[in-house]
């Protein structure tokens, strides 16, 4: 596909919804695989070692296939400039080494309920740095009241269970610490991507990302630290995939959108993870707050893209 094809493609209203969409999906359904990971694998949650080795085998994979079937599908070569190197690294170091390193041993030391809760709070840190980082990127009433909308939404779908207000560092510090850094992250992604193509970009910091976690991980991990079934192996599968299909197409809005409106449609990954959850993980049930909470959430969305005139001005 010719860049002005794919532009035109990727700035398409319908096509930017549904993929933005499909990658919030994809992302909430990595809470219950990742639980059912755990579970199969035999993973401990103070086993902080053997969760990043565990992280780093998905993203080695999910990279590898990226960089494969662009290779397959484009022809073009994978070298990148030297001159990339270094923002790679550091995207790496951040998006995939540290953002998952925090997630995966935070998200073994609290609910998956509260995770979401946390985990929302990176779409707000989104849209308030890219406030300050673009002039066509800046904080309505709109954005505030859509957002507001949408989080609301998200504590709904949680209120059905009972839990705790009890804060740790290495469970809800984590994620809240990994919600800081994958905003950064999303920001510096926008950044490299005007430079760089996008799927080239998200396959070589995840490969490198999950270098550092391997490396950091494998000298630490007790023999035996897990086991795989078939089961567990075709978890492992699907969540290198999910990685690898979301964040090219995330990262391919990016470079066409603005940071902020496309990041707003993270409300739905925890919508999706509760749905999810409640088709797959054991004990987990459809209620009247997720149905509410999806109602609240789409009227979220509407809002946030629905254009505004000075938005068709533009656009004219």
């Amino acid at each position: 596909m010719s860049s002005t094809k794919a532009k035109k493609l990727l700035t398409n209203p319908i096509f930017v919804a549904c993929g933005a969409i499909l990658c919030a999906i994809l992302w909430g359904s990595a809470f219950p695989v990742l639980k059912l990971s755990y579970q199969e694998t035999g993973l401990q949650p103070d086993d902080l070692y053997g969760k990043i080795v565990f992280a780093g085998m998905r993203f080695l994979l999910a990279s590898s296939i990226i960089l494969i079937v662009y290779k397959i599908t484009t022809k073009e070569s994978l070298r990148i400039s030297r001159k990339f190197w270094l923002p790679l690294l550091l995207l790496g170091a951040l998006q995939t080494g540290l953002q998952y390193f925090f997630f995966y041993n935070g998200l073994a030391h609290t609910t998956g309920m509260k995770g979401s809760i946390i985990e929302s709070i990176g779409n707000f840190l989104t849209v308030l740095l890219a406030h300050f980082f673009y002039s066509d990127d800046r904080f309505n009433i709109k954005k505030f009241i859509g957002m507001a909308t949408g989080f609301a939404g998200i504590i709904i779908v949680n209120w059905g269970q009972e839990f705790g207000w009890v804060f740790t560092l290495k469970g809800e510090g984590f994620l809240i610490i990994c919600s800081i850094l994958g905003a950064i992250a999303t920001i510096m992604a926008k950044e490299f991507s005007g430079d760089l193509n996008p799927v080239l970009m998200t396959g070589w910091q995840m490969f490198l990302g999950s270098l550092m976690l391997l490396l950091f991980g494998v000298p630490n991990v007790k023999p035996g630290f897990m086991h795989f079934t078939p089961f567990a192996v075709g978890l492992l599968i699907y969540s290198a995939l999910l990685s690898s299909v979301a964040l090219s197409l995330w990262y391919a809005l990016l470079k066409y959108n603005k940071a902020g409106e496309i990041t707003l449609y993270r409300f739905i990954i925890p919508i999706a993870g509760a749905i999810l959850s409640a088709l797959f993980v054991p004990g987990e049930v459809f209620t009247v707050g997720i149905v509410i909470s999806l109602i609240l959430v789409a009227f979220g969305i509407i809002l946030l893209n629905y254009p505004t005139k000075e938005t068709k001005k533009t656009e004219v």
